[in-house]
């Protein structure tokens, strides 16, 4: 009797992670699954080793962890090509982020700053899991997140003059000088002063702490042009009491997405994510140079090291037709992965480790190009994954499937469903 063939997609079970930031509600709602009374913060679909994916191939072995089926068949489950490119491991790391209050502010190297930085703490003898460790592995970590509703963020640094009139606006003694400053002087020179001053040489106390976060309340309070970035520090504040990246975060542009807009976060570019529920894609890599808002090591000298201090607006992206002028700009080549017209819509994002994009399939099958490895998450409605073979799958909101690189034709069908689509750039 001949073996049945094995199906070239299979559904996942994705651990959560549980962070103190993190909703008690949004992933149980986007899952359909019960609260489980502690904040969940983030849902990891992928293959990273702390946390990954389990996936039953309906061989009767039941569920295995998605890096240890990998590692077992890496050509199979990655594709010859991609196994070439990156190595026998996913590169990328697939997530649902909600957040309920404010995540640390943050700092991701480049790639020839990380592989730097993990030589030299590899020489100094730092154990991998100590807490003053900063470089985990040899990676560089671009991110993109795509908002599923109302997000705010913090995202590079504002403008100079703008941000002296917002600590004029806020009349603070300790924030004044820099004001001057930042109107006089280069913001090349003047930020990272400005991060030294507070993070190290003089941390402020808990007074004047509190000064800054009550003129942060009067001016959200008073309206104008700033009230919302300050209602925003505000809430932070009030989440980390006496911390002094509560001033580092001023600096930062207060960004709100709507549901579909996504930002792209590079290396060197400060950020942190407020409140929301958002998709988040980005390169497999635990390398996280933190500025505030945390209670975690911070490393003040490789901080400024890393960090780009270029100032502006950071541009809020969305999706473009699959193989339209984006991707052509880009220098990709069009992504012709599906049969039906306007039924993939993809993200901008020059990361070679991963690509997102959306999908809103219809009631006629349109193929999926399984050239390359895939996370299919369903965020609304439901679909259908259908082989050649007879092997089907339906995704229901919430759910998530892996799909193998295959000769094996695939069609998606799913008449008003919504679903984002990671796989390699």
């Amino acid at each position: 009797m001949p073996t049945p063939t094995r199906p070239p997609f299979a559904p996942l079970a994705n651990p959560v992670r549980a962070y103190a930031w993190g909703s008690g509600t949004a992933i149980p709602e986007l899952t359909r699954t019960p609260p489980t009374g502690e904040p969940q913060a983030e849902l990891w679909m992928g293959a990273h080793p702390s946390a990954p994916s389990l996936r039953d191939d309906g061989a009767g072995d039941g569920p295995r962890p998605l890096d240890r089926l990998i590692a077992e068949d890496p050509e199979g489950e990655l594709g010859p090509d991609g196994v070439k490119r990156f190595g026998p491991q996913l590169p990328f790391l697939f997530k649902v982020l909600a957040a309920e209050r404010a995540l640390s502010l943050q700092v991701h190297p480049s790639r020839a700053q990380a592989e730097a930085g993990f030589a030299a703490e590899e020489a100094r003898g730092i154990p991998l899991d100590a807490p003053q460790r900063t470089f985990r592995d040899r990676g560089h970590k671009p991110e993109l997140l795509c908002a599923l509703g109302d997000f705010e963020a913090l995202c590079g640094f504002r403008p100079a003059g703008a941000t002296a009139d917002l600590l004029d606006a806020l009349a603070v003694p300790l924030l004044t000088p820099w004001a001057a400053a930042l109107r006089h002087r280069p913001a090349g020179e003047v930020l990272p002063a400005m991060l030294r001053h507070v993070l190290e040489d003089v941390r402020p106390g808990p007074a004047e702490l509190a000064d800054v976060a009550g003129a942060l309340r009067r001016v959200a309070a008073d309206g104008g042009p700033y009230a919302a970035a300050c209602a925003a520090y505000a809430r932070a504040a009030r989440d980390y009491p006496g911390d002094p990246g509560m001033v580092a975060a001023l600096l930062l542009n207060h960004v709100r997405l709507r549901r579909g807009q996504a930002l792209a976060l590079d290396a060197g570019v400060p950020h942190a994510y407020l409140h929301g529920l958002g998709v988040e894609l980005m390169a497999n890599s635990d390398n996280v140079l933190r500025c505030g808002l945390t209670a975690k090591h911070i490393d003040v000298d490789g901080l400024l090291a890393v960090t780009s201090f270029r100032t502006g607006e950071p541009p809020v992206l969305t999706a473009s037709p699959a193989g339209s002028s984006p991707d052509a700009a880009r220098g990709a080549a069009p992504a012709a992965s599906w049969a039906g017209e306007g039924i993939e819509e993809v993200f901008p994002s020059p990361a070679e480790e991963f690509r997102l994009s959306r999908l809103r399939p219809t009631a006629a099958p349109a193929r999926v190009d399984l050239a390359a490895p895939q996370i299919l998450l369903c965020t609304a409605g439901r679909a259908r994954l259908r082989s050649t073979a007879g092997h089907s799958l339906d995704l229901l909101q919430g759910g998530s499937a892996y799909l193998r690189p295959s000769a094996e034709p695939v069609l998606l069908t799913g008449a008003g469903a919504e679903l984002f689509r990671a796989t390699t750039g």
